[in-house]
C-alpha cells in the first residue's frame, strides 16, 4: 500500500514539474549578445504575463525572447533577438566544434598508429575455391548506404568547418558556391541515406543478433592484435556491434534530427531546432569516427574483406580463418543466409566454387 502511495506521489510531482520546466524555455544561462537584449530580459523579468511553452505556436511576441519559427513576415518578423540562439551559437562554434574536430582528427591518427604497430590480419594463401557470401541485393544496399553516407560526411564537414578551413584560401566568391552546393547536397542526400539505412537494417537484421559464441570473440578482441581469429558465424561480434550501435542507434539519431532540421515547415520551434542541431553534430562525429574504424577493418585491416562486398564471393581459406562457423554451415547445407538458403524442395544450396589455377 505504501509503495503504491509513494509511486503515485512521485508521479504527481513529475506531472507538476514537467510543464513548469518546459514552459517558456527561459534559458537563464545564455549570455546577452546586445544591449537591446538586456532590455528585453528586464522586460521579461518584470512581466506577469504567463510564458507560452516551447511548442506553443503563439510564442512569437514583439520584442520578446521567443523560440517559435513561424512563417516569415508573420511571427518570425516579430522576433528581434532570440536568447537561446546566442547560447546555441556559443556551443556550436565553441565546445561542440572543438570536441567533434578532435574526434575526427584523432581517430584516423589512432588507426594509422594501430596499423603501423600491429599490422593487418595475415592474408591466407588462396585455395582457388570461391564461396558466395553476399547477394547482389545486399551489396547494392550496402554501397548505396556507404556512398550516401560519404556524401553527407563530406558536405557536413564543409558546413561545419568550411568557414574556418576553406574560406581563408578559397575566398568568399568561390567558397560561397562550395557552401551552397554542400548545403543543398546535404539536404537532398539526407532522405536518401535514411531510406538506405532502413533497407540495410531490414536486409541484415536476422544475421546480427548476438549469440553465446560471440562472447568468446569479444574476450579475445577479435584477434585484431594476436591475429588468431576466434570462431565466428556469418558476422562476428564486432560487425554486430557496428550494426546495432552505428547503423541502427546512430542512424536513428541522425535520421530524426536531420529530418527536424531539414523540414522546418511543420511548426518546429527554434529551441527544438537548436537541440536537434546539438544531437546532429554529436551523432555525426561519432558516426564518422566509427565508420572510419569499419572502413579500416573492411579494407586494409582485413585483406579479402573488401572483395567480399565488391564481388560477393570469398576464398574458402579466408572464410575458414575469419568465419569458420559460417563456413561449416555452408558445407553442411545448414546456412540460412540468402546466398545459401535451402531450396523449397529441401535440397541445400552447395557452394559454387570457381576452378583453381591450372597446374
Amino acid at each position: 500500500m505504501h509503495a503504491k502511495l509513494l509511486r503515485a506521489a512521485l508521479a504527481l510531482v513529475l506531472a507538476l514539474m514537467l510543464p513548469a520546466a518546459w514552459a517558456g524555455v527561459p534559458n537563464e544561462k545564455a549570455k546577452p549578445a546586445y544591449a537591446e537584449e538586456q532590455t528585453m530580459l528586464q522586460i521579461e523579468g518584470d512581466s506577469v504575463v504567463p510564458e507560452p511553452g516551447l511548442l506553443n505556436p503563439s510564442s512569437g511576441r514583439v520584442h520578446m525572447d521567443r523560440h517559435f519559427l513561424g512563417q516569415y513576415g508573420a511571427t518570425e518578423a516579430n522576433v528581434i533577438v532570440q536568447r537561446g540562439g546566442n547560447t546555441w551559437r556559443h556551443l556550436r562554434n565553441g565546445p561542440l566544434a572543438t570536441i567533434a574536430g578532435f574526434i575526427l582528427l584523432a581517430v584516423p591518427l589512432l588507426i594509422l598508429v594501430f596499423y603501423r604497430a600491429v599490422g593487418p590480419a595475415r592474408e591466407e594463401p588462396a585455395s582457388g575455391r570461391r564461396i558466395q557470401r553476399f547477394t547482389k541485393w545486399e551489396r547494392n544496399v550496402h554501397w548505396a548506404t556507404a556512398y550516401s553516407f560519404i556524401a553527407l560526411a563530406i558536405t557536413g564537414i564543409i558546413i561545419m568547418y568550411g568557414k574556418k578551413i576553406m574560406l581563408p584560401w578559397m575566398g568568399h566568391d568561390l567558397f560561397s558556391w562550395v557552401a551552397i552546393i554542400s548545403k543543398y547536397l546535404h539536404n537532398f542526400v539526407g532522405p536518401v541515406f535514411i531510406v538506405c539505412s532502413v533497407l540495410m537494417f531490414i536486409t541484415f537484421l536476422r544475421r546480427n543478433f548476438f549469440r553465446r559464441h560471440d562472447w568468446q570473440w569479444v574476450k579475445q578482441g577479435g584477434g585484431l592484435v594476436s591475429h588468431k581469429h576466434p570462431p565466428a558465424g556469418f558476422f562476428n561480434a564486432g560487425e554486430k556491434a557496428w550494426f546495432w550501435l552505428g547503423v541502427t542507434l546512430l542512424g536513428i539519431v541522425m535520421s530524426i534530427t536531420g529530418l527536424i532540421l531539414n523540414f522546418v515547415t511543420f511548426g518546429q520551434t527554434r529551441y527544438v531546432l537548436q537541440v536537434a542541431n546539438y544531437l546532429h553534430i554529436a551523432g555525426s562525429a561519432l558516426y564518422i569516427a566509427a565508420a572510419m574504424g569499419h572502413i579500416y577493418i573492411g579494407t586494409w585491416g582485413t585483406p579479402g574483406a573488401y572483395q567480399a562486398m565488391r564481388e560477393g564471393t570469398v576464398d574458402e581459406n579466408w572464410a575458414a580463418t575469419h568465419h569458420s562457423m559460417w563456413l561449416e554451415e555452408v558445407r553442411n547445407g545448414t546456412a540460412t543466409d540468402p546466398a545459401h538458403r535451402p531450396h523449397p524442395d529441401g535440397a541445400p544450396v552447395r557452394p559454387n566454387p570457381r576452378p583453381g589455377p591450372a597446374h
